[in-house]
């Protein structure tokens, strides 16, 4: 199992290899946000990981939407079950919302290509946002 504790702000987490292959070869994780009342909330959720960052869309009437713009703060698993061999990526991070220009545009192409949902129901800038994770702490294991 390998651990980092929480990184200065000019630092950043690096992914090996094989956690990057990983993570790149997946497309659903859970997200953990806590509410303004410390009340954690898992939710499963589409996601796109590049150069070290994840990203996912959220609507503004959700309760992780609600609960990041109080608290920045997210913890995100992606992880295959097996009863022999599992495989895991857990990180702390924080986020940013993308929600107009150029990288929101970039995005929406991304998610439009990788997802049959984004197509079935488009969206357009200002109507729902993108989210930036930023890991400052990684836990992994069954990826050596």
């Amino acid at each position: 199992m390998k651990d980092n504790d929480q990184l200065r702000n000019e630092e950043k987490i690096k992914f090996s290899p094989n956690e990057i292959k990983f993570l790149s070869s997946n497309e659903a994780c859970r997200i953990a946000t806590i509410s303004p009342e410390n009340t954690p909330h898992v939710a499963p959720v589409s996601y796109f990981f590049e150069k070290g960052l994840f990203y996912f869309a959220t609507d503004y009437e959700t309760r992780k939407y609600k609960n990041l713009k109080k608290n920045p703060k997210i913890a995100l698993v992606v992880d295959v079950y097996s009863s022999v061999n599992n495989r895991a990526v857990i990180i702390h991070g924080r986020i940013k919302f993308i929600e107009r220009g150029t990288i929101f545009e970039r995005l929406y192409d991304i998610f439009d290509r990788k997802f049959e949902w984004v197509r079935q129901d488009p969206w357009k800038e200002g109507e729902a946002p993108f989210v930036e994770v930023n890991a400052y702490k990684k836990i992994s294991w069954g990826l050596d």
